[in-house]
């Protein structure tokens, strides 16, 4: 075959570099254009891309036009005393905020959507959500990590056998799991190693919590015992309740938090020996659950009565109780650095969204039992279905069961929540701003 003459090879080489960068054979005033027609969180996505796309970004001062233009927006919808933006504050504050208070309201009201899948060849019981990702387990001596933006199962990690998986917690690099009287360790390549029978000193582990790069267990004896993940050694025991350890909060700001069932919640530092103070109301009963906004200094808690409290750190006084629900609350959570809205779970099957600085139900949501669509998945087919707001006065009895199954647990994302509900499903509520 006659080779091409070689100005037509040099060309047909141009043409093959620009087709396999597209992107950077755009000017600067062409992507400029492009960005102009991008919503906020894609634009923020975009910063992170490459260094010509983010340099294009703020050269252009597109993100502070946005800024201004939304700033001046809530300046016009609202009395001077009750716009929170300042035109003067940093860019990337400007931003927070503006995404802050578009995840409230998509919680608030925007528009719900529901994708309900099986995960799990017995039962789900627990997930957690971070970077993008969902860890799922407790039933079937499996965990799997999925991507919420098409439900595939990236990565699996079995149990060992006769070893029951109590709980679980991930970051970017590894997965830890509290497994009978043992902690055990999955990196993100599969490999999985056991912690030595003998720094497991610890009765019975109720509860486990995980940041880089220590663990804490929470026990039937009111001890909480952290281990370091690289010396694979118990480093400390700490006694934090009168009685056990039923669930656990551990934060970046290295304070720990220990609830009862008793009612009590004790606090400590993770490098101290000992509890530092003990959280209690008028009216606390049973805790099953808790969290912590490190932003706002605010510890929730919700109880086996339906309750839901909130202590401010600073001053270790009760802020507010609220009863919301008639039935045990099994979790509640809130995205990092939101300082509105707070998500809470339980045995009624309905989420409902709360005020963290006043303990009022914003919204009440379900699942509707109309099915919109279905599509195949790695493991299964995903269904999606409408969420619907229930108003102050339905009564939740009259609601069917098989609609609002309990939720044992919930993790929080940008607009979306994930749910386990103690079946085989996961439901992953999307809310529209």
């Amino acid at each position: 075959m006659t080779p091409p003459p070689t100005a037509d090879r040099s060309s047909a080489r141009r043409r093959s570099d620009v087709d396999a960068k597209p992107v950077h054979s755009l000017s600067h005033d062409i992507l400029c254009i492009i960005f102009s027609f991008l919503d906020l969180f894609d634009l923020v996505r975009c910063l992170g891309v490459c260094k010509s796309w983010n340099y294009a970004i703020y050269k252009s001062e597109i993100l502070r036009t946005f800024c201004l233009r939304y700033q001046k927006q809530e300046m016009n919808s609202a009395s001077t005393s009750e716009v929170s933006f300042s035109l003067e504050k940093p860019l990337l504050e400007c931003l927070e905020e503006i995404a802050m208070e578009r995840h409230k309201l998509a919680l608030e009201k925007g528009r719900i959507r529901v994708s309900q899948w099986i995960g799990h060849s017995v039962r789900v019981e627990q997930c957690r959500m971070k970077m993008g990702l969902i860890l799922t387990g407790v039933g079937d001596k499996v965990m799997r990590l999925w991507s919420p933006e098409n439900f595939r199962c990236l990565e699996e990690y079995s149990v060992p056998e006769k070893m029951p998986l109590v709980d679980f917690d991930f970051d970017v690099g590894k997965i830890v799991g509290l497994i009978g009287r043992q902690l055990c360790i999955w990196s993100r390549s599969g490999k999985r190693s056991i912690f030595p029978s003998r720094e497991c000193t610890f009765e019975k582990g109720l509860c486990m919590r995980y940041f880089d790069a220590e663990a804490v267990v929470g026990c039937e004896d009111g001890t909480a015992h952290v281990f370091d993940m690289y010396s694979r050694r118990c480093s400390r025991i700490i006694r934090m309740l009168p009685g056990p350890v039923t669930c656990l909060c551990v934060n970046d700001d290295q304070l720990m938090f220990g609830g009862s069932l008793l009612g009590n919640i004790g606090v400590s530092g993770v490098r101290s020996d000992q509890r530092v103070v003990m959280l209690r109301s008028r009216n606390t009963v049973g805790i099953r659950t808790l969290c912590y906004n490190a932003s706002s200094r605010l510890v929730f808690a919700g109880s086996t009565a339906g309750h839901v409290y909130c202590w401010d750190l600073r001053t270790m006084k009760s802020l507010w109780e609220s009863r919301v629900s008639p039935n045990v609350i099994y979790s509640l959570q809130h995205l990092q650095n939101d300082r509105s809205s707070l998500a809470v779970g339980g045995i009624d099957g309905i989420l409902r969204i709360l005020d963290q600085n006043t303990g009022t139900v914003q919204s009440c949501c379900m699942m509707d039992s109309r099915l919109l669509s279905t599509h195949q998945d790695g493991l299964g087919i995903v269904e999606e279905r409408r969420g619907k707001r229930l108003s102050d006065e339905t009564p939740i009895d009259t609601i069917d069961r098989r609609n609002r199954p309990s939720i044992t647990s919930l993790a929080v994302g940008m607009n979306k929540i994930v749910t386990t509900h103690n079946d085989k499903f996961i439901k992953l509520w999307k809310f529209q701003s």
